[in-house]
């Protein structure tokens, strides 16, 4: 019994003393941050902006989902495509990018309803209607490509030093060498880290191991001349105190039809994320023997409410679409910190962060390689949690029927990233590809269903 007293670990409706709460939020909004600004950067919104809207989207969704399912939101990459293509059509050409955006924004805010219409059915008609739709054998590798697809940006990320400066033609085979030490001691040491420390530190290798990947940069620095840190252009002569740049919508239903549909692709993804902390979440009660029984599974409905409501708030102020976070989900799976405190004050420390230039300049430092090294945990944890949710469920994997849907979402999502960029050209539309393997699998599970007798 004393043992599993001794367990470390936080529940959502526990709240970590004040300054391990700090600690553990700065490390989630670390684990947060290379994604959300690369959405920002590919698709052209101001970075001090998304930070914002991620922070204020969160707090939003932890309190329309009351106060019950951890859960971190941030700009989704399923958009990126759709928001690029509409910013760059020859219809907003003669526009300026704050007009682009408003454009965008309107898509995006119309993109949360559709979430939020799936949260009401859901709502009303239970989980088993969603289920249905949307069983372990989607959910599952739907998670699983998620992190798989992700696989070239970690690896592209850890030979890299994007972003720096000073690295001259003649060093650039040296410079890459130096990033891959980087990128493997921040690895190494996270995994390390997240293993053999016990106790507090245990709860901290997403914090420590980039530091050390850091440290490890400055030596490197001292030592050979190159600078692997990044600098921010956007933010380099605005002072110490800079507002974000707050957009408003610009009603047009050419952004309707751009955006709101990927809203579609983002459901499966965030059931998949659910059902994950439903696993985690009640694994670790178990383990402390809570007499609590949390059903975030059951949570469900609420969840795509917030995440439509997320999509809204982010679309008003001049943010990206997004959804939950897997890497914040990767994050507390792996340092058993579930606690919803943290996450409100990640979400607060991101919306300072976004208005101090020299904060977002000392987190955007942050070397290319660093952040690589810890994708590759990150995004690889993603996927082991789609085996996780199959493994929950007890999916048969000896059945033809579960073998052709697990296999074809497979297929269609990492072949797509892989072949096509991550959208794959279908009948002169281009569909990302993980919104591809999602549809393709629900529709096979449909099909197949069809005439299939149930056991009893």
């Amino acid at each position: 019994m004393n043992k599993n007293h001794n367990i470390i670990g936080y529940l959502p409706d526990e709240k970590p003393v004040m300054w391990k709460l700090l600690l553990y939020a700065i490390q989630q909004v670390i684990v947060m941050f290379p994604a959300t600004v690369a959405v920002a950067i590919i698709t052209g919104f101001h970075i001090s902006t998304t930070i914002f809207a991620s922070g204020l989207a969160t707090i939003c969704f932890i309190l329309v989902t009351g106060r019950k399912i951890p859960l971190y939101y941030g700009s989704s990459f399923s958009y990126v495509s759709a928001i690029g293509s509409l910013m760059a059509s020859e219809a907003l050409a003669n526009h300026t990018l704050n007009e682009k955006i408003a454009v965008a924004q309107f898509g995006i805010v119309m993109s949360g309803f559709v979430s939020i219409l799936a949260g009401l059915i859901i709502k009303r008609f239970g989980r088993d209607a969603i289920e249905k739709i949307l069983p372990a054998t989607i959910t599952g590798p739907i998670a699983m490509v998620i992190g798989l697809t992700l696989a070239g940006t970690a690896l592209t990320d850890a030979q890299s030093f994007a972003g720096a400066t000073g690295v001259l033609d003649s060093q650039l085979a040296l410079a890459t060498n130096m990033a891959w030490i980087v990128s493997l001691v921040t690895l190494l040491s996270t995994i390390l880290f997240s293993v053999h420390l016990k106790g507090f530190l245990g709860q901290l290798p997403l914090l420590l191991g980039p530091l050390l990947g850091c440290a490890t940069a400055l030596v490197i620095q001292w030592t050979t001349g190159i600078n692997l840190f990044r600098v921010l252009p956007e933010a380099a002569n605005s002072g110490i105190f800079a507002l974000p740049v707050f957009t408003f919508p610009k009603p047009t239903w050419m952004a309707v039809t751009a955006i709101m549909p990927i809203a579609i692709a983002t459901i499966p993804e965030s059931t998949a994320h659910v059902y994950q902390l439903d696993i985690y979440i009640n694994d670790l009660a178990r383990k402390k023997d809570s007499k609590k029984e949390y059903d975030i599974a059951d949570r469900l409905g609420d969840n795509l409410v917030g995440d439509g409501i997320g999509d809204i708030v982010a679309g008003f102020v001049g943010g990206p679409a997004g959804t939950n976070y897997g890497e914040n989900i990767s994050a507390m799976a792996i340092t058993k910190v579930f606690s919803i405190p943290v996450l409100m004050a990640a979400a607060l420390i991101a919306m300072v962060i976004s208005c101090f230039t020299p904060l977002i300049n000392a987190i955007y430092a942050i070397p290319t390689a660093v952040i690589g090294g810890l994708e590759v945990y990150l995004f690889g944890a993603i996927a082991a949690q789609g085996i996780a949710i199959m493994v929950e469920k007890k999916v048969d994997l000896f059945s033809a029927k579960n073998i052709a849907i697990i296999a074809t979402i497979m297929i269609i999502g990492i072949g797509g990233q892989f072949a096509f960029n991550g959208n794959i050209p279908f009948f002169g539309m281009n569909i990302p590809c993980v919104a591809g393997a999602a549809i393709f699998g629900i529709l096979l599970h449909l099909i197949l269903s069809i005439g299939e007798k149930k056991n009893v």
